[in-house]
């Protein structure tokens, strides 16, 4: 009687491996840039929030105009001027905001006029909120 061979040859252990190798080289490169897509989600989200807090406050201010917060600077794109607006303090690292064209909140005649924010990550696609002045 013959004996039965257990285990695997050297071939099929290089194909094996051959094969896994493959597959590491086409999955390994959509790993490698999830930083840059998680850090522009991440700054579409901090904008959102800017938009939705300033949407808020103009409402607020509208509705009573001991609510909210009179939102009159000339330059309403700044980190300190956010997060006068904002119930939870916007990450002071990681992000730069700055203001996209020229609106002075300041000016009585803008009551209810948008400037444009742009919040830029540190790695990753910038992203754009809406800041609506509130006298």
């Amino acid at each position: 009687m013959k004996a039965m061979q257990k285990g695997f040859t050297l071939i099929e252990l290089v194909v094996v491996i051959v094969i896994l190798g493959i597959l590491a080289a086409t999955a390994l490169p959509k790993f490698v840039d999830l930083t840059s897509e998680a850090s522009t989600a991440a700054a579409a989200g901090v904008a959102g929030g800017i938009s939705s807090a300033a949407s808020i406050n103009y409402a607020a201010r509208k509705a009573n105009s001991a609510k909210g917060v009179a939102y009159t600077s000339a330059t309403p794109c700044t980190l300190t001027e956010l997060n006068k607006i904002m119930q939870t303090p916007l990450p002071a690292t990681g992000y730069t905001f700055a203001q996209s064209g020229v609106m002075d909140c300041s000016v009585v005649l803008n009551d209810g006029s948008a400037a444009t924010c742009t919040v830029t990550p540190t790695k990753g696609t910038a992203a754009s909120a809406t800041v609506i002045c509130a006298q």
